[in-house]
């Protein structure tokens, strides 16, 4: 799987996981860390940071998720991280 298919695998996941409840979204979330976690191969500083950035905004999602806390503001973060990964990678 390519760089450019990873980050838009783990867009569409963001999205969906976005209107799930709490619990289907963080199985959702637990689901995209081997995706997101490692590139695979050696690639631009801007792309790792980007693929980076998207990993720790999921990771903030999957904190509050799992503590029943509003996760609401933290999804346009995500997103949006995720987003740039997917402009990056292409």
């Amino acid at each position: 799987m390519t760089e450019s298919e990873k980050a838009q695998q783990v867009l569409v996941a963001l999205q969906s996981a976005e209107a799930a409840t709490p619990d289907a979204a963080l199985q959702l979330l637990n689901g995209l860390v081997g995706l997101v976690r490692s590139g695979g191969g050696e690639q631009p500083i801007e792309i790792e940071d980007a693929r980076a950035s998207a990993f720790l905004a999921i990771c903030e999602i999957g904190k509050a998720l799992h503590r029943a806390e509003p996760a609401a503001p933290l999804w346009r973060t995500a997103i949006a991280a995720t987003e740039r990964w997917v402009a990056l990678a292409r």
